[in-house]
């Protein structure tokens, strides 16, 4: 269980991205972070794993509370948290698999992560992941060689070698082409069904966000302006969180797109913070 309450965040030149947000994300839910641009989406994913600093408020995971760690602390924290990024974070002149495994890195001394001498208990478990995300062919190519579906893919592998506790996605399908985008984000759902894996999706297409997240929290100038399941997000709602404009498109499906699988049995219901 991911809890955020109260969180806040206003930098030094005193503009304010997060403004007393408050949620929880139950074990195996996938949420869907949507707004505008500007609204305060990476910020709050960074604040969970303090690559930001929060003014205020507390986050905690599991028996944890990230918000008062420090130095080492930290550090283990960390390790709980995979994170995956719009632009795949990759070593580009690694392969695959080394990829992987610098999602171990955490995990071994500084002699094996420098000399790359992971324990076969990792590298056996990389293949696995690898063969989970349909890369097992491409593990000694060079992460250069990938298509961005692919690297992606790698980012999404490299995770969960981590052995996480919550999965952090930042925009994983903005570089992405719409048949791919699908691909990934079916894939962030099921491997979150199969671990039962709390995941907060920072996403900027709704209509993607809508037909494969669990839940949706809509930020607007850093305030929670929305929490419920997709199905509650009618007009109203988006323009709450985005605005006027004509909303009534984003139920019409594209010509051709392939409908989501039904969403796993598992998932939970809505959980909002009292």
């Amino acid at each position: 269980m991911l809890e955020i309450t109260q969180l806040c965040k206003t930098y030094a030149t005193g503009d304010t991205a997060l403004r007393e947000v408050t949620f929880r994300v139950p074990r195996g839910q996938m949420v869907g972070l949507i707004g505008p641009s500007g609204a305060g989406k990476s910020t709050l994913i960074r604040c969970i794993n303090r690559l930001v600093e929060p003014s205020a408020g507390r986050v905690r995971l599991g028996d944890t509370e990230l918000t008062r760690l420090h130095g080492r602390g930290l550090r283990q924290a960390r390790r709980r948290i995979g994170m995956i990024f719009q632009e795949y974070a990759l070593v580009e002149r690694l392969t695959v698999m080394e990829n992987v495994l610098s999602g171990r890195l955490g995990y071994v001394s500084f002699w094996r992560s420098f000399t790359r001498r992971f324990p076969g208990r990792d590298i056996e478990n990389a293949y696995r992941l690898l063969d989970r995300v349909g890369l097992l062919d491409h593990a000694d190519k060079r992460a250069d060689a990938l298509s961005g579906g692919q690297r992606q893919r790698v980012g999404i592998a490299r995770a969960l070698a981590q052995e996480p506790e919550l999965l952090l996605v930042d925009e994983p399908t903005a570089s992405l082409d719409p048949r791919t985008s699908r691909q990934i984000m079916r894939l962030l759902r099921e491997v979150c069904a199969e671990r039962d894996l709390p995941a907060i999706v920072n996403i900027h297409d709704v209509p993607l966000a809508r037909r494969f997240v669990d839940r949706l929290v809509g930020l607007r100038a850093g305030r929670q302006v929305f929490d419920n399941a997709p199905d509650a997000l009618d007009e109203a709602a988006l323009t709450a969180i985005y605005g006027t404009e004509e909303w009534h498109t984003l139920h019409a499906d594209a010509d051709g797109v392939e409908d989501a699988p039904a969403r796993p049995a598992r998932a939970r219901p809505v959980e909002v913070a009292s």
